[in-house]
């Protein structure tokens, strides 16, 4: 086994020498060593002269980054169909009204026709899903609300059957 000085002293850049490749296999300081000085023989120090790619390192370097450019360019030479915003609005305005048009067609058809002159569809759409009520109200109703701290204020209506009240009160949920 060769040591680290000795290999130091015979270590000339491009060796083929055994001894030395078989101290670089073992010795990492010696490995970055000859690193600096020649970086090829990190290949060498792998063993084995299979290792070494044929024609030499500089010939494999150069293969790799003609297949790199012969790859960007293929990526050049694709067509890149980009849509540009104006028709994208086109096509989106158009998807918008012809939904619009297609719910308002199937809610007119399955509401409003009399029975007698509505189409196949939507009587069987009309039995499959009877209509429900919609609750239109999104917020509770306060029925009764007794507080000394709050301040309620009533806005007279024009209508009997339509009451506004107003409540101010720091106690009350943010969602009420």
């Amino acid at each position: 086994m060769m040591t680290c000085d000795a290999f130091r002293v015979s270590f000339e850049p491009e060796t083929e020498d055994p001894r030395v490749l078989e101290h670089l296999r073992s010795c990492d300081a010696c490995l970055d060593h000859a690193a600096t000085i020649d970086p090829d023989v990190m290949f060498r120090a792998l063993g084995g002269t299979e290792m070494i790619p044929p024609g030499g390192v500089d010939a494999f370097v150069d293969e790799v980054m003609s297949q790199i450019r012969v790859h960007e360019a293929e990526q050049k030479l694709v067509p890149v169909r980009v849509i540009r915003w104006p028709r994208r609005l086109a096509m989106a305005a158009a998807l918008a009204a012809g939904f619009t048009g297609a719910m308002f067609m199937y809610r007119y058809d399955t509401a409003v026709a009399p029975l007698g002159h509505s189409t196949p569809i939507a009587r069987v759409a009309r039995a499959a899903n009877p209509v429900q009520p919609v609750n239109f109200v999104t917020k509770p109703v306060v029925e009764t609300y007794e507080s000394d701290k709050a301040t309620i204020v009533e806005v007279p209506a024009e209508s009997a059957d339509t009451q506004i009240v107003m409540i101010f009160d720091e106690n009350l949920p943010a969602d009420l």
